[in-house]
């Protein structure tokens, strides 16, 4: 696994040497990690008859990288629903929920509260939270969701790196692409 500074380092060059934009490097990670969700968990070896997937995803990047990958998810026969909490005001992340939208994904308006209805509804959890850059505390709401994904039992694939200080939350899978 890369390190914090050498994925920011690769990340640099790619916008910088190779001229990626991030909606270009956005929809290629979520692509990517939708595509390793589907081989690591298929539709068919789900446990529930419903092929149910919370994606839940924070303010930054890595939240929009969690909004592409529902909507690939989709593609692939899933049922993704969203939670997006901090809504960032910029017209990539509105773009993208907008897409999500016209998909008919579902978007809560708050994350489930208590493990065991996340643990009955879904299959497989998203942490779209916080990536590889994340610095600093853990602010609200962010805190209560990750206390909330700590103790959830269904499998936990990460975008990046497990989201939260000491690695709060602990994967079943890392999609660091």
């Amino acid at each position: 696994m890369l390190s914090q500074e050498e994925a920011q380092k690769i990340d640099e060059e790619l916008f910088t040497e190779y001229r990626f934009s991030v909606d270009q490097l956005m929809e290629l990670a979520g692509l990517s990690c939708a595509t390793a969700v589907a081989k690591a968990y298929p539709v068919s070896s789900l446990p529930k008859s419903r092929p149910s997937v919370l994606v839940v995803c924070g303010p930054g990047n890595n939240g929009g990288d969690g909004l592409v990958c529902a909507r690939h998810l989709k593609l692939f026969g899933y049922e993704p629903t969203i939670v997006y909490p901090k809504r960032p005001s910029k017209p990539l992340f509105e773009n993208l929920t907008v897409q999500c939208e016209k998909m008919d994904i579902l978007f809560l308006p708050e994350m489930p509260a208590e493990a065991d209805l996340i643990d009955e509804a879904y299959n497989l959890v998203i942490d779209a939270i916080f990536g590889f850059s994340f610095k600093g505390a853990v602010r609200e709401p962010f805190g209560s969701i990750l206390g909330t994904l700590k103790k959830v039992t269904v499998p936990i694939a990460s975008i990046d790196i497990p989201s939260g200080q000491s690695r709060a939350v602990c994967p079943s899978v890392c999609l660091s692409v």
